[in-house]
């Protein structure tokens, strides 16, 4: 009876361990869809806006690296100049990251963490934010769907720019 005993509780510890690792559910039992995917940016507009950003910054003579994310925050895209180093990519990201949690353009977080405090330890209480302009909202209406942000450059307004010079070139496409 032991040795039965121990095999049922085997058997339930077991089962238990496979559902929690999301083990398929048995045939015939109600199944959860998947949640929706997050708002963003098509694939081939983020592309574009990434590129259109790196051709106005190489007009400037500039290196930079561009990340668009959609509205939860997932990198869509991620384009960088010949010779750019791994920060302005990091930094790219970091301003997009911490426009899209504020939802509002990177360099008006730069602005306001000067004179708001509390602002300014929230940002700096979470290591993927950077409150420097180059990231730019991406807006369908006055829902944010996503971010371009730019770093790298020898100037976070220029990254401002560059990043604008990629929203310019999708705005009138997105939906």
């Amino acid at each position: 009876m032991k040795k039965l005993n121990a095999s049922i509780l085997f058997f339930l510890a077991s089962a238990g361990a496979a559902l929690a690792q999301g083990a398929p559910a048995p045939a015939g039992a109600p199944q959860n869809p998947p949640p929706p995917p997050a708002r963003g940016p098509a694939l081939d507009l983020a592309i574009e806006a990434a590129q259109s950003a790196l051709e106005a910054a190489k007009a400037g003579d500039q290196k930079i690296a561009v990340s668009v994310i959609d509205s939860a925050g997932v990198l869509k895209a991620v384009l960088v100049s010949d010779g750019t180093g791994p920060r302005a990519v990091q930094n790219s990201n970091f301003k997009a990251q911490a426009a899209l949690a504020f939802k509002e353009p990177s360099g008006q977080l730069a602005e306001e963490v000067k004179s708001n405090k509390e602002l300014a330890d929230k940002i700096a209480a979470n290591p993927n934010y950077l409150a420097r302009a180059g990231a730019v909202l991406i807006k369908v209406n006055d829902e944010v769907i996503g971010v371009i942000g730019v770093g790298g450059a020898r100037g976070s307004d220029k990254d401002e720019a560059y990043a604008k010079a990629g929203l310019e070139k999708i705005q009138t496409r997105l939906k």
